[in-house]
């Protein structure tokens, strides 16, 4: 409802603005300040020249018509503050209850958002475990903003790297490897891939290393060159790792519309008309064993490598000719990518606009997730997998369940959907809450806090709204009239702002924004629960519509941010 209010409110400043002459004034929408009952102010009285308190006062007077969910249109100092009417109130009770709120208008915009796509190289760690979550929970929030929304997943199936994993799992002996460590595909891949670089890196010999380089070399001019077998030994290769993969990002709650394969802009033709396209720009030179563009003229001080002296591809070749096509398939185009990859975005836009693309993709940069020495083991001593994350966390949360149904002199073992969705979405919760180049060190006293400010409190105030609704014979009867008291009045203020929040997320490429609303609207509604009694008051059926509104509200919050909201807890 605020986003409605807040559209409402710009039109009837900015018509106001224009009568009075100043229509080339950039419109200030703001929140009020906590003692003034308003649902929205405006502090562009600043902007024109004079008292800005008279100027307030003529702006609020040229104001005839804010909309019906606008009660009254005040001067208050130099803001003009608009008060949000009854109907306001009662559109928000009754729309909170609906599956699609909070819903906004659709717009006409395609965005095309690309994020995780991984290295096919074994199991995802828990540093890049910021990709699916910020992505994601992203595209939900656009999604839910009214925009039409393809996740990509962009499939490295050409390079080095895919090559060596190849050439290991159709060289090396499965009983000369460790043990696997995990029955998932990507587990088992990751022994090959190990070996394979321990051959390369000299430890078993040079002969043998020299062995291994020609064949993988070969394989790689072989996927260059289009050759049949070598492209379908590599798509299983790949398959085979991505496949585990995605089951461990299925359990994080992240979800793909579409799976992009690097080889396809090889196979036809896309990566080398790129080439040749930067060979003839005048920045190009040529290396000896490879041809560069220099980019200094950019502000970038390392050269761009676009093509090797025996006429292979490189990535960032072949991630161009993808985002020439991305750009063909949408409006927006959204990357979600580690912060060691600013150098590589740079050099993109500046290819991009080599080749004659205008267009540039939007990027988030996120800093990677480390965990504090000592809190959880890792088999290889070096990277700790996701799958191993998850795995702790459930445990973690169904041992915290169960203590505190014992707190409550009850023997409860909790069952496995409701310590998955407190535990994953402790992780989720936890990762996206932070705005995405901060630093993240994952402590789980602080993720599965139930009484602070992560996901199981928030999880548990849902819980304790459905608890209310089961617990009470009345039907909800939604008259926000009688729904007076400020515990009350607060909580329908702040369940109506989030339209606006989704709203703001979307702009901002934020979703770090719903889980701080999340937890104010469930501090709103303890607050509200604290002060006022429910269950057999004088408005009994007037406050369960305001704990069913706070449900849905809750639900759907969470939801934008792939976290489950549990029945009970």
């Amino acid at each position: 409802m605020l986003y409605s209010l807040r559209r409402d409110a710009a039109t009837s400043l900015e018509d106001a603005l224009e009568r009075l002459g100043y229509g080339d004034l950039s419109l200030q929408l703001e929140d009020p300040p906590e003692d003034v009952d308003a649902a929205v102010a405006s502090a562009v009285a600043f902007q024109i020249d004079g008292d800005p308190t008279e100027n307030a006062e003529e702006i609020t007077k040229e104001i005839d018509d804010a909309g019906e969910l606008v009660d009254t249109v005040e001067a208050q100092g130099p803001y003009v503050n608009f008060l949000p009417s009854q109907r306001y109130h009662q559109e928000t009770l009754e729309a909170a209850v609906e599956d699609s709120y909070p819903l906004l208008p659709e717009r006409d915009e395609e965005i095309l958002l690309e994020h995780t796509s991984a290295n096919p190289t074994g199991p995802l760690h828990v540093g890049r475990a910021r990709n699916p979550i910020i992505g994601d929970s992203l595209a939900r929030v656009l999604r839910q903003a009214g925009y039409t929304v393809e996740v990509e997943y962009y499939v490295n199936d050409v390079g080095r790297q895919v090559a060596t994993i190849t050439w290991a799992l159709e060289n090396l002996d499965e009983g000369s490897l460790p043990d696997v460590e995990r029955e998932k595909p990507d587990h088992d891949v990751v022994r090959y891939y190990r070996r394979a670089n321990e051959i390369l890196e000299g430890e078993h010999g040079e002969e043998e290393k020299e062995r291994a380089e020609d064949e993988i070399d070969r394989l790689l001019q072989g996927l260059e060159d289009g050759e049949k077998a070598a492209h379908e030994a590599v798509t299983d290769a790949v398959e085979r790792c991505l496949d585990g993969q995605l089951k461990s990002l299925e359990r994080l709650n992240a979800s793909y519309d579409s799976f992009v394969r690097e080889s396809e802009f090889v196979l036809d033709g896309s990566v080398d008309d790129v080439a040749d396209r930067l060979e003839e720009d005048p920045r190009c030179y040529d290396e000896g064993d490879a041809l560069a563009l220099d980019l200094s003229d950019e502000g970038i001080d390392k050269e761009l490598v676009f093509r090797r002296a025996d006429g292979t591809s490189l990535y960032t070749t072949r991630d161009i000719a993808y985002h020439l096509d991305k750009f063909e398939r949408c409006d927006r185009a959204v990357n979600v990518l580690g912060e060691d990859h600013k150098l590589q975005a740079r050099q993109l836009d500046a290819a991009l606009d080599a080749v004659g693309e205008e267009r540039s993709p939007e990027t988030i940069f996120y800093s990677y997730v480390n965990l504090p020495d000592g809190k959880m083991s890792t088999r290889e001593g070096t990277v700790v997998d996701i799958d191993d994350l998850l795995d702790e966390a459930v445990e973690r949360a169904r041992r915290e369940i169960e203590e505190r149904s014992g707190d409550r002199d009850r023997d409860v073992d909790a069952p496995e959907e409701t310590a998955a969705a407190v535990g994953v979405g402790a992780v989720r919760f936890d990762v996206v809450a932070r705005q995405p180049e901060k630093p993240i060190t994952f402590r789980w006293e602080e993720a599965l806090d139930f009484d602070g400010q992560h996901a199981p409190y928030v999880q548990y105030v849902h819980a304790r709204t459905a608890g209310i609704l089961e617990n009470s014979d009345v039907e909800p009867e939604f008259d926000a009239a009688r729904l007076t008291s400020a515990e009350e009045r607060m909580l329908l203020e702040k369940i109506a702002r989030l339209s606006y929040e989704v709203d703001e997320a979307a702009e901002e490429l934020a979703p770090h924004r719903i889980a701080s609303y999340s937890r104010e609207l469930a501090e709103a509604f303890n607050e509200f629960y604290r002060e006022r009694r429910v269950v057999d008051s004088e408005v009994e059926a007037e406050r369960l519509a305001l704990v069913e509104a706070s449900k849905n509200s809750i639900a759907s919050a969470l939801d934008l941010l792939g976290v489950e909201a549990p029945e009970s807890m």
